[in-house]
């Protein structure tokens, strides 16, 4: 159903709008709209909403300049919705390379110093830096940011010379031992970062150290267990116990159990008692140096076998002896 609105429209003698008349009519059209709203069934905060919407004396060449800001708002809700940002950002700063490189500011030489484990390729990819890159529009901190995402790089200062050198030098964290953690071995540095996940030939030879936390607290143990160097050949594995003690597994086989609190008086009464009594080439499988006063050991199955058989025969041979008495 349509509805049609007749209103009698005042004119002056000119010929123009009679302004007074113009607000008179103004509340009657209203309330009509308002009325045909309520019969098809509209909520009343909702009528009034859009009555007063309808009403709107918007001033002239503000609806074309309306258009201009939804129109601006609707490309940059596509960029941040479709994620293209970056990729303006990029396009921007590519263009930008063009001109500087074109005014003479491009990258004519890259020099670097303090790169040993990082090939220099590596380095300028790390870096963002190519061939397009111009050294008027290089960001020596974001450059620098990204250096320092290497796992291998602890340092890196970042040099522009114009108009065309850049200069890079690095300082490289050094391998200090073998992580073990859930079946995974990792090669780390001596603060913990983990600076490969495989292990080159090369450093198959570093102390292993195993267990969660092993690889924050390894560089303490491994200084301490250096001092005493008849120890340290013998150790193939330090494991962390609970992230609070160490136990070290040595090559052939057997088992040291050091404590919580002083590991050093421990370690200096292992290298005594090895020393004076060679200890550690016996025929034992575990030393346990936990408590202060007592050093306990543990013989292999054999050994034990061995010595129960030798225990039988020495009771077997006493009692036939005090028989034959």
């Amino acid at each position: 159903m349509g509805f049609t609105f007749e209103e009698p429209v005042a004119m002056d003698r000119r010929g123009t709008l009679d302004q007074s008349s113009d607000h008179s009519t103004r509340p009657a059209s209203a309330a009509l709209r308002s009325h045909s709203l309520a019969r098809l069934g509209w909520p009343r905060t909702l009528r009034r909403f859009f009555t007063t919407l309808i009403e709107l004396d918007i001033p002239r060449g503000l609806g074309s300049s309306s258009v201009a800001l939804l129109l601006l708002a609707s490309v940059c809700y596509g960029v941040v919705k479709g994620e293209h940002g970056p990729d303006i950002v990029a396009n921007l700063h590519s263009l930008c390379d063009d001109a500087a490189n074109a005014a003479g500011f491009g990258i004519a030489e890259v020099a670097l110093t303090g790169e040993h484990e990082v090939s220099r390729d590596e380095i300028l990819k790390t870096a963002g830096i190519t061939e397009h890159t111009s050294l008027l529009f290089l960001d020596a901190a974001q450059t620098r940011a990204r250096l320092l995402t290497n796992p291998w790089i602890s340092e890196a200062t970042v040099l522009k010379l114009y108009p065309g050198r850049l200069r890079i030098e690095i300082k490289e964290r050094k391998a200090f031992a073998l992580w073990q953690k859930d079946a995974r071995v990792s090669l780390i540095a001596s603060d913990g970062t983990v600076l490969s996940p495989s292990i080159a030939p090369r450093f198959a030879d570093l102390p292993r150290v195993i267990g969660a936390g092993a690889e924050m607290m390894s560089p303490d143990l491994l200084a301490l267990v250096a001092r005493y160097p008849g120890i340290a050949r013998q150790v193939d594995a330090s494991v962390l116990v609970a992230e609070r003690r160490w136990n070290l597994h040595l090559k052939n086989g057997v088992e040291v159990m050091l404590p919580e609190s002083e590991p050093e008086r421990a370690l200096r009464t292992l290298a005594n008692l090895d020393r004076e009594k060679k200890l550690l080439s016996r025929d034992i499988v575990l030393v346990d140096l936990r408590l202060t006063d007592r050093v306990t050991v543990r013989q292999s199955d054999a050994a034990y076998a061995v010595r129960e058989e030798a225990l039988k025969a020495a009771a077997k041979a006493a009692k036939k002896k005090g028989t034959q008495a």
